[in-house]
Order: structure tokens, then sequence, then C-alpha cells
């Protein structure tokens, strides 16, 4: 039997360090399962380029991993400056819904654009908001119609477009875009297999955007990303209305305390376990290896914690986009990985609740299989429901194979813990369709005469399909 190398899934973000035929062939051969467009820097003409690049690489390698477009979301930014600002301590500095003035400077008080016109109704006297990713902190001295003026809590230099936060401050802004629809658009034609929503707040914004990528017939997934407060308050509804939940730890951890952090990704690992949803942690894993060689004892911790709290995938970004040893650093995340993995005692998880009869076998399913050396389970799929609730047991060291004859969801199955999925011809008679599975595996190397699989399939029986759970021995 096959082992997987490991069954946290990776996420690699595809940029300049990494879009190139050569360094594509490299990740996928490395076991990134799935790969990240983030439409906050990328243009539609790459994105169409890349896409089909991703796709013609997999395809040759015969591991096509699932392409994952990132939309921007509503955010909010500063506008262009001319030149950097060096903001001091106590200085004033309105926020205006105009371009930058030149100089940007009235009666010594800084004048800085920011995107979104009515920022200035939700905003009110004595709030804080956070510029450049939190490094910049203003205290609110009065807003209006026109500007927002703050005073500079420390000393700081303010660069062209930078992020705006407004921890604990609800906004109006529309939870889809119109850049958004026309990325998506993209993506569509591109086959994307999942969509993540930027700052997802509620369930009515999964709603809305599900019912956009219907109407543009896509059968696409969609990622929820928890980025601030009103995520996290609304976090059940959010991960029950979407398909797979992502913890943003960036906008997140300055949208909230920084002791709330690790509560706050603990607690939502657990829920999508629950429910039988993927999970993925994203954001500064592996940041310092963007120039350094090597990690910080404390990444390598937060990524060991990530997999033993049960994550089903690990994202990178800036490590693979820009970084100096992209490769590198999802080696390194295998490495822990497995390594932890192996660490964890066998065993199903508990949080999980299944309620069809059908759902209910697989946990004695996986638990045969866990017992049995040289095992793994079999599972066929049309919807990834059982690959999916198979994959919330965790099951660990016992491999699940799943397969499915629907076209792009053998691509999906990917970011699941656990899974490794193949796409499949499905015949009329079940016993077939087993026997194609287990040829295709044992010609791919993954079984081998005399290892066992636990099939949950369905049988004939007096002419009638019934479901079952049968224990097949390689020939």
């Amino acid at each position: 039997m096959k082992n997987l190398p490991r069954q946290t899934k990776v996420i690699a973000t595809i940029g300049p360090a990494t879009e190139s035929e050569q360094m594509l062939e490299k990740l996928i051969n490395e076991g990134v399962d799935v790969c990240r467009l983030n439409m906050a820097h990328a243009d539609h003409d790459w994105v169409r380029e890349i896409s089909t690049r991703i796709r013609a690489v997999g395809t040759r390698l015969n591991r096509e991993p699932a392409i994952m477009m990132d939309v921007k979301g509503p955010e909010i930014r500063t506008g262009y400056l001319h030149n950097d600002l060096n903001l001091k301590k106590d200085d004033l500095l309105d926020l205006i819904f105009e371009a930058q003035p030149t100089p940007p400077t009235s009666d010594g008080i800084w004048k800085v654009e920011v995107n979104y016109d009515k920022l200035s109704e939700h905003i009110k006297s004595g709030d804080t908001i956070l510029l450049d990713n939190g490094l910049i902190h203003l205290s609110v001295v009065e807003s209006s119609p026109e500007q927002i003026r703050c005073l500079v809590q420390q000393d700081a230099t303010l660069k062209s477009r930078r992020h705006v936060n407004l921890p604990g401050i609800e906004t109006g802004l529309p939870s889809l875009t119109q850049k958004d629809r026309q990325d998506t658009l993209v993506g569509i034609e591109c086959k994307h297999d999942y969509f993540a929503l930027s700052f997802t707040r509620d369930a009515d914004a999964i709603d809305l955007f599900r019912s956009f990528l219907k109407e543009n017939q896509s059968d696409a997934q969609i990622i929820a990303k928890i980025e601030d407060q009103q995520g996290v308050s609304n976090l059940n509804e959010i991960i029950t209305a979407s398909d797979a939940l992502m913890v943003a730890r960036g906008d997140l951890g300055i949208e909230c305390a920084f002791e709330e952090l690790p509560i706050i990704q603990r607690r939502a690992v657990g829920a999508c376990q629950s429910r039988g949803k993927p999970v993925i942690v994203a954001t500064h894993l592996l940041e310092s290896m963007i120039e350094s060689p090597v990690p910080t004892r404390a990444e390598i911790s937060d990524v060991a914690n990530a997999v033993n709290e049960g994550a089903d995938c690990l994202m990178l970004s800036g490590e693979t986009t820009t970084g100096k040893q992209p490769i590198e650093c999802v080696q390194l995340l295998n490495r822990i990985s497995a390594r932890i993995e192996a660490e964890i005692q066998p065993g199903l998880t508990e949080e999980l609740k299944l309620f069809r009869p059908k759902a209910k076998m697989l946990r004695s399913a996986a638990m045969l299989a866990m017992r049995i050396e040289n095992s793994a389970v079999l599972v066929f799929t049309r919807s990834g429901d059982l690959a999916a609730k198979l994959g919330a047991l965790r099951p660990n060291g016992s491999p699940v194979f799943a397969f499915t004859d629907v076209e792009g969801l053998h691509r999906r199955l990917r970011l699941i813990w656990g899974i490794e999925p193949f796409l499949l011809p499905f015949s009329e008679d079940p016993e077939m369709t087993i026997q194609d599975a287990i040829k295709k595996l044992k010609d791919e190397g993954w079984v081998h005469d005399k290892d066992q699989l636990v099939t949950v399939t369905n049988i004939l029986a007096d002419g009638k399909v019934v479901e079952g759970i049968q224990l097949r021995e390689v020939a």
C-alpha cells in the first residue's frame, strides 16, 4: 500500500516566483493540491494564461490540482500618493473621498484619499482606524460627509494604496463588488474549481455569490474567508451556507485582539469538522521564508499546531508568489505535516454527526480500514458528500481513495483532508466499477497484491441495489 505523503493538503498562491511552466511542474510534483490566484494582484489576461498553463502541466503529470480564484471583496484602501508620507505622532490626518491633493498637506494637516465615499456614515469620534495592515493607528477626532479627521498615534511612513481596517465597525460595503463579478466571470470561463469570497460577513453574502455562479452556469464551490469580527460573530451560519471555510489570519489578526486569534482558529476548525466542511488555515505560515532560507521556530510550531488541530489545508501566500524559496516552503509543509500526523493517535473524530444510514456506514468503514494493516478506504461519489464526510472523520494513517465520474469534482476533492481523488467512468454494473477502480490503483502503484480495500459502494442483491461495505483483497 502506497501511503499519502501527508493527509493535510497544501494550497500555493501563484505569482511571479511560480508562474513559469517549470515552477508549476515542481509545485505539482511536490504535492501542491490547489493553486490559488489572488485577484487583488492579478489581471484577466494573466488569469487566462496561467489557468491554461496549470491545467496543461497537471494533465501531463497525471495530477491535476484544483484552481481557486480569490476574489478581492469589499476592500477599503488609501489612494495613490505622489510621495511617501512621513507621519509623526500627534499629526492630524484627514481621510478624504477625492483624489489626493498636491502637496498632500493643508494648514499642516495631511490629506489622504480613501476609496469608500460613505465611510464617514459608519465612523464616529473616538473610533480607531488602522492603515497598512495595522501598522499605523489613527484615532478619529471628528467625522463629516467631507472628511474624517484623525490623530496619528505613532511615527510612521504611509505608502500608496495601503489597506484600511476598521476593527469592530460594520460598514455598508457590498459583499460582491462589480470588480468581483467581472473577475468571477473570467474564473467561470476558465472553469475554476473554487472561488474564495473575501471578507464574508454573513450567510446572505454566500447566497448572493452562489446565485451569481448558478446564473452563469458554474458548479464551482464557495470558500468563505473569515477576516473580520462580523464574520466571526456569524461563523456558524457562514459555515452552513458555504462549501468550505478559510481562516484568513492576516486581516483577522488586525480586526481582532491578538490573543483571540488562536481561539478563533481552533473554534473554526472544530465547527467545520462537526459539519463535514473543509477548513483552510491561511496567512503568515512561513512568512519569514519569503526572504530567509529557514523558518522561525515559532512558524514551525504554528504549522504543527494547525495540523494537530485538524485543518484540512494549509495555504501559502507571499511564500510562493514572490518568495525566494517557494519549493522549499512546500517541502517544509510536507515534512511538518507528515511528522505531526505520525504522532496523532489513530482514531476517528467524534465531532462529526452522521445521520443518513449510508453516511453512518462511513464511520464503520474508516474504523475497519484503520485496524487492518496495508488497508485503505475506497469510495465512489458523484456529489463529493461521502468523500467529504470521510475526510471529516479524520481516519489518520488510512488513505481514502475517492472515485468519481463527474468532471471537475476529482479536482475539488483535492481540498479535503486525506482524500486522493480519481476520475473514472462508472459502469452500470457496480462490480465492474469497483474492478476498474482497483485496476487503476494497481496500475498507478497505489496498491499491491494482498493489500486490503474497505469499499463503500452499491451492490446488487436479488436484483436490487443496496448499500454495503465490502472488504476486498487486491489480486
